[in-house]
């Protein structure tokens, strides 16, 4: 029989004022490959917080009461009979697929393919700020075509929570041969201290400096765009052979309606007018930066057990080093709120902020 367990929720879309803690009914196994997981701690990423809030539902409409969460860090505590990788007791961490959504509660469910061990090395709380972020940036840097190796990564936002993942990626496990990243003043001296030494090559402090002055014209080779500027930065790119791949602009019709959101059992369908919208601004972008020589995308992340585990062996390995600006408890929802709000503005925040459920 089903019990209870506390879960962070909404009755209908709303910003992070609204957020409740309140009892919900505990998953269950349901099917064979299923995995229950008994959260230790989850993380606030922006999709969680824009996603509640109803950005989405002109194409995507929502069960409420709606669980938030798709980060955390756990250990298994039910597997489905054909469950063969995972075991009661296993450490393990996980991005939730969109059907399984929910990580900020005691008990989370999805199918074996999306987990993967924990990193030994780590607390809860720190792999749990890893998932969505760094898988998002480990299939973002895959995208260049041919070897990142002594090549130029440009990376704004490096202390964001996917720019940190970023920058060490592109540095420790691709070989960049420079990194170069943008923070705001008071985070130029935090760069090094928490990315690592030599990680990041160049440091601009973008409220005093101009990125466009500062970086040479047809230099980069690869940007991660995470802050929406993609298109301002097409001068900045080496002609015919570089990349940039976007994961704050917007997705094609096309691509949101094939996205990962979009995989549910209401086959959800994105209306006639909006599909046509979305995909006429993506074919702009991708003809301004052809004229460039760039190669222009944006990116949906594809949440995967084997990427998942690959970001173990670089954690274990020293080559990833989890970021990690704050942390609240789940019972104190106040604090959750204000840590979503942070999140939901997009300023101020340095790495992930963790949710602790078991300390």
């Amino acid at each position: 029989m089903a019990s209870d367990m506390v879960s962070v929720n909404i009755t209908s879309f709303a910003d992070p004022s609204k957020y409740q803690l309140s009892k919900l009914p505990r998953p269950v196994v349901s099917e064979p490959t299923d995995v229950v997981i008994q959260v230790y701690a989850a993380s606030i990423n922006p999709i969680d917080v824009k996603k509640a809030s109803g950005v989405f539902k002109a194409g995507l409409s929502e069960e409420f009461p709606y669980k938030l969460g798709y980060d955390c860090a756990g250990v298994v505590a039910e597997t489905g009979t054909q469950v063969s990788s995972f075991k009661v007791g296993d450490e393990v961490y996980v991005r939730l697929p969109e059907r399984s959504r929910g990580s900020w509660s005691e008990y989370a469910k999805c199918a074996e393919s999306f987990v993967a061990h924990k990193p030994k090395n780590l607390s809860f709380g720190d792999a749990a700020s890893l998932p969505l972020a760094a898988l998002t940036t480990l299939q973002a840097l895959r995208k260049y075509r041919g070897s990142l190796a002594g090549k130029t990564v440009f990376v704004p936002g490096g202390l964001s929570g996917t720019g940190a993942y970023a920058c060490q990626l592109a540095k420790n496990v691709f070989h960049a041969g420079n990194v170069i990243t943008t923070v705001s003043t008071a985070k130029v001296a935090k760069v090094p201290e928490l990315l690592g030494e030599g990680v990041v090559d160049q440091i601009i402090d973008y409220t005093k400096e101009d990125v466009m002055a500062l970086i040479p014209r047809g230099s980069v080779d690869f940007v991660l765009d995470t802050t929406g500027q993609a298109m301002q930065f097409l001068s900045l790119m080496t002609p015919s052979t570089s990349t940039i791949i976007s994961i704050s602009t917007l997705p094609s019709g096309t691509q949101l309606q094939q996205a990962p959101i979009m995989n549910r059992p209401d086959k959800p369908q994105l209306p006639f007018v909006m599909r046509v919208a979305l995909n006429a601004l993506d074919s702009i972008k991708k003809l301004r930066a052809s004229r460039w020589g760039v190669h222009y995308e944006y990116l949906f992340l594809e949440s995967n057990g084997k990427d998942l585990a690959s970001l173990t062996s670089y954690v274990e390995g020293g080559k990833l080093v989890p970021v990690v600006g704050s942390r609240v408890d789940i019972r104190d929802i106040e604090k959750v709120r204000e840590a979503c709000g942070i999140v939901y503005k997009g300023k101020g925040g340095i790495g992930k902020t963790v949710i602790d459920i078991i300390r």
